[in-house]
């Protein structure tokens, strides 16, 4: 039904008065929200829970807002995802599990039905602009296919635009990109200085510079969920060479060292007690040089791709606070679910290997050592 006319109707135009009905907008006051969804980033890999990774920018959020200390994920991508977005359980919205692994019963269809609204549904309502940059992961398979239905894709579940990947992950260097309905090309090559991060960080950048062009006051929902630190982990160079040498001790000192900081902390209460190294993970000590080279090597290379990750939030996050609206934004940081042992005993240089069920080779790995982070690697740390 249309709105009675407010304006005045004279007998010239003249004596006229034109009247538009006012645009609907969010209730007063309402802030911007920017969810970080980081993607297989364990507990203790944060600085600000005691890690010695570089992380400044997260940091920095835990260290103006909350630092929060019990939060459970379901352990796989797409089910914390949608449990995030329909604040449901996530059985409940039939993704007990990721996507591929859709089955024809209840909890396991990965369907998720329409009356479990998604938080950005809720926001466009209340007349929010709603953005999703990044991973997606919550489309069943059988709608990834370019001319089938869209009844699972971003556009549909309540935001006004999407640039990013439908599936678990995606080559940093060579993303398989969906830009809102259709596929596209990366904007840039690796040999031009391409990395998908830096490439989301620049479309949600563009994304708000148009909303602010258009409308300098309404709220916006961004949902920026970067590949990061899923595999393949690749970044550039200037990220992982201050790593060369550092995690030399390995990972059962690097644990101690961790576990000490959050304890002094605060994070964790005095007299807390270290769990045992699993069973199935070996001992530092037990491993062969070539062995602890490697896996120091590919420890490097995760630890530059989260503080690569770190910086290109840290350009988002600054953007903001040029456009003076850091004051009115919540963000939230956090992962989906912890490391990733993809990765498998021995780590990969390229993970199809694990997903074909064929062993690697510690010799080949150490063979192609010096592509690890690279986009001649599908590299995947060992045991997470």
């Amino acid at each position: 039904m249309s709105k009675a006319f407010e304006g005045v109707i004279g007998s010239t135009f003249e004596d006229s008065t034109p009247w538009w009905p006012p645009k609907p907008s969010a209730p007063r006051g309402a802030p911007n929200v920017v969810v970080v969804l980081l993607d297989d980033v364990g507990y203790g890999q944060f600085g600000c829970y005691g890690s010695d990774i570089a992380t400044p920018n997260f940091d920095r959020l835990a260290a103006e807002g909350l630092r929060y200390s019990n939060f459970h994920t379901t352990a796989l991508c797409s089910p914390t995802r949608a449990a995030l977005l329909t604040g449901r359980n996530h059985h409940a919205t039939g993704m007990g599990r990721i996507v591929e692994f859709s089955s024809g019963f209840p909890g396991y269809d990965t369907d998720i039905p329409p009356e479990h609204g998604y938080l950005s549904q809720i926001l466009l309502s209340q007349h929010y602009a709603t953005f999703a940059v990044g991973k997606w992961h919550l489309t069943p398979a059988h709608e990834l296919a370019l001319g089938g239905p869209r009844d699972h894709w971003p556009l549909r579940k309540g935001f006004e635009r999407f640039y990013g990947f439908m599936a678990g992950e995606t080559d940093q260097y060579h993303p398989e990109l969906i830009h809102d309905n259709h596929q596209v090309p990366p904007p840039r090559r690796p040999e031009d200085g391409y990395h998908l991060t830096e490439d989301l960080v620049e479309r949600s950048i563009s994304y708000l510079k148009d909303l602010r062009a258009y409308d300098p006051d309404k709220p916006f929902f961004l949902w920026f969920t970067p590949a990061a630190c899923h595999a393949p982990h690749q970044a550039p160079a200037a990220y992982i060479e201050p790593y060369r040498g550092h995690f030399d001790a390995g990972w059962d000192r690097w644990r101690e060292q961790v576990f000490a900081r959050q304890v002094a902390s605060g994070l964790l209460p005095a007299g807390t007690e270290l769990s045992p190294r699993p069973s199935w993970v070996p001992s530092w000590e037990s491993l062969s040089a070539d062995e602890r080279r490697l896996y120091a090597r590919m420890m490097e290379v995760y630890a530059g791709f989260l503080t690569h990750t770190d910086a290109q939030l840290g350009r988002l996050l600054a953007f903001i606070d040029r456009l003076g609206e850091s004051e009115d934004t919540i963000v939230v940081l956090m992962s989906d679910n912890g490391a990733s042992a993809e990765g498998g005993a021995g780590g990969s240089f390229n993970e199809m290997y694990f997903f074909n069920f064929v062993p690697e080779s510690l010799a080949e790995n150490l063979r192609r050592i010096d592509d690890l982070g690279t986009p001649r690697a599908s590299n995947h740390y060992p045991w997470g």
